[in-house]
């Protein structure tokens, strides 16, 4: 699982840099790539790494990140292996599964054709379903749902997400995955409570949208996105097709968070419009680069300005959920992001709403701490003004490092070691932390946002840590 040297010297090389100022674009790439931060800083201390040490730490193959300043992509570079076994490593080509992403190109798609007056985004939903309509019930309370409200996640529709399906199995049609009949391995769609009461995040009310596309405009769902939304963009190497057409060279291999490969290399989602997107952060940049331009009123390939404004502007007030994407304010700046989540794949892209500035990393591992320490890198190097904002622990040297050492587990099963190499102490299960301490019994680790708690009984005795509402007990 581990990048040889040589192998990581070939991939930082592998770059594409977009625009005139190479020397200064280098440097900036090194900065990047050395300065990945967590959720926390100490004042003594800067904690930071560089992107092979957390592929490492995390046990995460392959890496692809790209970067937009001033409204155009000014580096994109692969990092680690598409594929263990084949030792294929990524290059800025390389597709990986965007997950819930899809979900954002997929309302860019949906806009389109409110734009060209064939739906009425506010409209009830079984006014444009012909090959099935949504079965109302009292949940709904009486109220319907509109377009707006399957993009926004205020439809109040269940099914979070999609486990997809392994290769060779039979592929559910859209209406038997809505119905939740065989084989289906989801439930049905259905209402949980009124629309717009709430954000209830839902990738089957995505679902319920690719079902629109496909009755509307009478194509197969993922022809029509090449059509209308990927070629337009330029994406020209992405895809909604599943199982995916790509040559199987440029797909990545999926990874579990313990390092080994999913089953059959990757899963098939034929809920294409929720997590079917096959990118790169090349790709992904240039439909944050439109969306940008678009907002600003500069262009207008896919979506009019106007369009544009709708999709980034969140459905109810008080909630960051707008159409396909999630608004969040930093300071006087706002940004529109999205991030995505399959079997053996996570990714996060951000884009500003003003000054032409975004990130997008894709990775093919379940282990997500990577994804957020590269874009707190990026925004810093950047200087996208009050993105990263660590919170601050003053650490302390613990006495008697050796009572803590040993093996615990928690009522659920899980078992966690705490070993203590050259003087540290490191938290282990399937990945291994250094804990940092800001007390005798107070700590906390670099990878997972939250304080931890030693318990001791009357005589000072370590029992058993904190993890979130968990407690772990010194079994050993």
């Amino acid at each position: 699982m581990l990048i040889s040297s040589l192998l990581f010297f070939f991939l930082i090389n592998n770059t594409t840099r977009f625009g005139k100022h190479a020397k200064e674009v280098a440097d900036r790439i090194e900065q990047v790539e050395n300065g990945l931060m967590g959720w926390a800083q100490t004042p003594s201390q800067d904690l930071k790494w560089s992107i092979e040490e957390r592929m490492a730490s995390y046990k995460v193959p392959g890496v692809s990140v790209a970067v937009i300043n001033n409204y155009q992509i000014e580096w994109a570079k692969g990092y680690g292996w598409a594929d263990v076994a084949e030792q294929r490593p990524v290059t800025v080509h390389t597709l990986f599964q965007a997950a819930s992403i899809s979900k954002s190109l997929n309302a860019v798609g949906v806009l389109r054709l409110a734009q060209e007056g064939k739906i009425d985004p506010d409209a009830d939903i079984n006014q444009y379903l012909t090959s099935w309509k949504f079965p109302y019930d009292s949940l709904s309370g009486g109220q319907k749902i509109s377009i707006s409200n399957l993009l926004s996640h205020t439809a109040g529709l269940t099914i979070n997400g999609f486990p997809g399906y392994a290769k060779g199995e039979v592929l559910p049609a859209i209406t038997d995955i809505l119905d939740g009949n065989p084989p289906s391995n989801t439930r049905a769609v259905r209402s949980q409570f009124e629309p717009e009461k709430m954000v209830r995040y839902s990738g089957g009310g995505t679902t319920v949208s690719q079902l629109i596309v496909e009755d509307i405009t009478r194509q197969p769902y993922d022809k029509y996105m090449q059509e209308k939304v990927l070629n337009p963009l330029k994406m020209l190497g992405s895809s909604y097709t599943q199982p995916p057409s790509a040559d199987a060279q440029l797909l990545t291999t999926a990874y579990t968070s313990n390092g080994d490969e999913v089953k059959g290399k990757y899963h098939i989602y034929p809920e294409q419009a929720a997590a079917g997107l096959w990118t790169n952060p090349t790709d992904l940049a240039r439909y944050i680069i439109e969306l940008q331009r678009s907002y600003g009123g500069k262009s207008n390939k896919v979506l009019s300005p106007k369009m544009a404004r709708l999709m980034v502007t969140p459905f109810l007030k008080d909630t960051t959920a707008a159409l396909g994407v999630f608004i969040e304010k930093v300071r006087d700046d706002t940004y529109f992001q999205h991030s995505g989540s399959n079997e053996g794949y996570l990714c996060q892209y951000y884009g500003s709403l003003s000054g032409g500035r975004g990130v997008v990393v894709m990775t093919n591992s379940n282990n997500s701490g990577i994804v957020r320490e590269i874009i707190n890198s990026v925004a810093t190097v950047y200087n996208w003004e009050g993105f990263y904002r660590p919170v601050i622990k003053e650490p302390v040297m613990p006495t008697a490092l050796d009572r803590y050492v040993g093996k615990y587990a928690t009522d659920r099963g899980a078992t966690y070691v705490i070993a203590n190499r050259d003087n540290r102490l490191y938290l282990e299960s399937n990945l291994s932390w250094q804990i940092y301490f800001t007390s005798q019994e107070d700590f906390f680790i670099s990878s997972a946002r939250g304080d931890r708690k030693f318990l001791f009984d009357d005589n000072g005795v370590v029992t058993g840590f904190t993890i979130g509402n968990m407690v772990a007990k010194k079994i050993e």
